[in-house]
């Protein structure tokens, strides 16, 4: 079976080497245009491999498009995708295209599926293995697989320790499935789909008068991007690294009640918010301790508008 793998970063790179040490005949990779000083580790597992690598800016491009005929692929394979593909290329295998995408679709249709759920309090979330159509995340499902969502995961705790791996594992299932000609198209119920647009700066900003699991789930579904936003003697801070403190209470939203060595402690109505790590103006990350100090944070000062 002939297959091109579409995808990017180290996801598309792990699916590659899956794919390889399976045994699979992978004629192609196509994969991102590099960017000046930011690696391509798909590109350069394929080059090593001795894999012919297409960088196309675009996939719709009638060129490009004969050139993705010539390969004669039985089968995509989509590995972390951000872009639509047109129908003749999705249709064009004679075993179609599968992708890879991080929830339990219906839900959490969009790019920042893995965000959504964490800023939404949700304690379950998965993988789905399904056929593309034209639309975003709504094609036929083939396979799905649960995964926990800890109390103290992040955005990136929760990708790459759990939801990464399991959807290696479940597109190289999916492709056993469809070798055996027994992989299924299961329709999405669309009366429970949801959909969310990109997890913005702006959808980022911190509510310091919101509930503490509101606050404390908006932070640990930004990090590590784009983190929680706030602001600090005029200058943007963004919070990555956090805990919730629930034993105090009837503070001031915002106020700075405390700053130790673990970091600073933010209040809330009922309840705070323990900030470990932060950046301030897109300098680089450090801890909040090690800001309070170069910053001269104390107790009293306020975070926010």
């Amino acid at each position: 079976m002939r297959i091109v793998c579409i995808g990017q970063a180290a996801f598309g790179e792990k699916v590659l080497r899956k794919l390889t040490e399976r045994g699979e005949d992978v004629v192609a990779v196509y994969t991102n245009q590099d960017t000046a000083g930011k690696r391509n580790p798909l590109k350069e597992s394929a080059i090593q491999i001795g894999i012919p690598v297409f960088q196309p800016g675009s996939m719709r491009v009638a060129e490009i498009y004969e050139e993705y005929k010539r390969l004669k692929p039985d089968l995509n394979v989509m590995a972390f995708v951000t872009s639509i593909l047109p129908d003749s290329i999705l249709d064009y295998p004679r075993m179609g295209t599968i992708q890879y995408h991080p929830s339990l679709l219906p839900k959490h249709r969009g790019g920042s599926a893995i965000n959504w759920a964490i800023i939404n309090g949700e304690t379950k979330t998965g993988i789905t293995i399904f056929w593309p159509d034209r639309r975003i995340d709504t094609g036929p499902i083939l396979l799905q697989k649960e995964a926990e969502i800890s109390p103290d995961d992040t955005v990136g705790s929760l990708y790459f320790e759990k939801l990464f791996p399991l959807g290696v594992e479940a597109l190289m299932e999916a492709i056993e499935l469809i070798k055996k000609g027994i992989a299924p198209r299961i329709a999405q119920d669309e009366s429970q789909a949801t959909y969310e647009g990109l997890c913005t700066e702006k959808v980022a900003l911190i509510d310091w008068s919101a509930p503490i699991d509101s606050v404390y789930n908006l932070i640990r579904g930004t990090n590590p991007q784009p983190g929680g936003r706030t602001c600090f003697r005029g200058k943007t801070l963004e919070i990555f690294d956090a805990k919730p403190v629930y034993d105090i209470v009837g503070g001031l939203p915002g106020h700075i009640v405390n700053v130790g060595a673990e970091g600073f402690v933010v209040s809330l109505k009922r309840g705070a918010i323990l900030v470990e790590k932060v950046q301030i103006n897109k300098s680089s990350k450090i801890g909040a301790a090690e800001f309070a100090k170069q910053a001269g944070l104390k107790t009293g000062d306020r975070l926010g508008k």
